[in-house]
């Protein structure tokens, strides 16, 4: 390898938004991270959003918080809607022209 010409390997703290912090070691003097295993939802197993810029709320306010529960009680009450319409749409009786 050639002299002077590879930056400096150095160890470093690394910091996740989370608040983790660990050694590693890099190229640059200190590491600031997003998001790292500490609080990743693969390795931790339970779900964490990562809101960027209010995406999550702006979603929410615009379509509101519905739960699994929600949806099959509305699905089921349209579907109820649908068919009671539909019913009364048979029982009335056709009127025909006659002249």
């Amino acid at each position: 390898m050639k002299e002077g010409i590879h930056p400096k390997y150095q160890e470093v703290d690394a910091r996740c938004a989370c608040g983790n912090t660990f050694k590693t070691r890099s190229t640059k003097p200190e590491l600031h991270l997003e998001i790292c295993s500490a609080c990743h939802p693969f390795f931790t197993g339970r779900q964490k959003l990562i809101d960027t810029e209010g995406r999550v709320e702006r979603f929410t306010k615009k379509f509101g918080a519905q739960t699994a529960e929600q949806r099959k009680t509305a699905a089921t009450a349209a579907k109820a809607a649908k068919t009671k319409t539909t019913a009364a749409a048979k029982r009335t009786p056709k009127t025909t022209a006659t002249a």
